[in-house]
């Protein structure tokens, strides 16, 4: 008897099933890993997925968290759309948080209707020119992008990290961090006595105007055309590269708008850890989304209830924190091979 390995897309309804599958091997893969830290799985995913609804403070905190995610998840969702592989989200947050920093130092006294506009524009045009560079050379020379956008996370973390050391360190403590921005330039707090404010307003616009554009728009038809075979496209009549190039710049626009949104909302000053892996976080949020701009909203609401969960089983179970990174890196490794296994079956000959 043998077999052999034939490439059948599954039917839709099978790879709806996909998130739900995931979650479930997931915790059991990652239910080892509880064990060996000496923990009950059992009462840790308790305090992962139920626990922080149950309380006013840490259910705003899970929207908090999202709000990133919903963001960098868009970015990576919009570049991955049209088969450009931005890994740099990390690097264009960052880019977005450098340069709203800035702009918030010099809005000192404008009036926050000004204020608030400003920043989210800078953040928006620093993002989309630190993704400029990687674009232009796939776009022109072919170079690839998962390459060129992933060393660009480190040139701008080198950067930040100079200018926190040198131009902008606290003078009193000798601490690398940069000056408060004007509170005129801070962003509206949408519930009183917590962190929750209007960036998580801006990230549900921009998932909007997102799908949108992939669903309604020639620009999206494109993309996705070209997501689908670059070859096929150009054959179609397609400008293939100044497309990527579009879909590029916008993605690593998105992605700043994160990096500024948290300068405005959360951090107020800039540090070198204001990103924290978010960036990457993206990824994993836009993948367990299966790339669809509107499951983004649950996936990257459930990451965040993982990362608030991560905190309160610290605190309840005295488990590591890195746990919730683990369960993340391992959703989105379950994720991958779900919808790639997906595509073939094991067939008797």
């Amino acid at each position: 008897m043998k077999f052999r390995i034939e490439r059948i897309p599954a039917p839709i309804w099978m790879r709806a099933l996909i998130p739900l599958a995931s979650i479930i091997v997931t915790f059991m893969i990652t239910s080892i890993l509880i064990l060996l830290a000496g923990g009950n799985p059992l009462e840790a995913y308790y305090y992962f997925l139920i626990a922080p609804l149950g309380d006013r403070v840490s259910a705003l905190e899970v929207l908090v968290k999202a709000t990133p995610l919903l963001l960098t998840g868009a970015c990576a969702i919009f570049a991955f759309s049209a088969g450009y592989w931005n890994i740099g989200g990390e690097g264009q947050f960052l880019a977005g948080a450098f340069a709203a920093t800035g702009a918030g130092i010099l809005l000192q006294g404008v009036p926050s209707a000004i204020a608030i506009p400003i920043m989210i524009l800078v953040s928006f045009l620093a993002g989309m020119l630190w993704a400029l560079i990687p674009a232009w050379l796939k776009a022109k020379l072919a170079v690839d992008e998962v390459v060129t956008t992933l060393l660009f996370n480190s040139i701008i973390l080198f950067i930040i990290s100079y200018t926190l050391n040198n131009i902008w360190r606290n003078p009193l403590t000798g601490w690398p961090q940069s000056p408060e921005i004007s509170e005129t330039a801070h962003y509206i707090k949408l519930i009183a006595r917590s962190r929750l404010h209007m960036g998580f307003i801006v990230a549900i616009v921009v998932i909007v105007i997102e799908w949108f554009v992939l669903a309604r728009t020639s620009l999206g038809l494109r993309m996705r055309a070209i997501g689908l075979g670059k070859e096929a496209a150009r054959f179609a009549g397609i400008n293939v590269n100044g497309t990527l190039f579009i879909a590029a710049l916008i993605s690593g626009g998105i992605a700043g708008l994160a990096g500024g949104g948290d300068i405005a909302g959360i951090h107020f000053h800039l540090i070198e850890a204001v990103a924290s892996g978010l960036g990457y976080s993206g990824i994993i949020v836009a993948m367990f989304a299966a790339l669809n701009p509107i499951a983004l909203i649950p996936s990257a609401l459930f990451l965040g209830l993982i990362d608030t969960g991560a905190q309160t089983v610290s605190r309840a179970l005295g488990l590591p924190t890195y746990l919730g990174d683990a369960v993340q890196a391992t959703l989105l490794l379950v994720t991958l091979s779900m919808f790639v296994l997906l595509n073939y079956r094991i067939k008797r000959v």
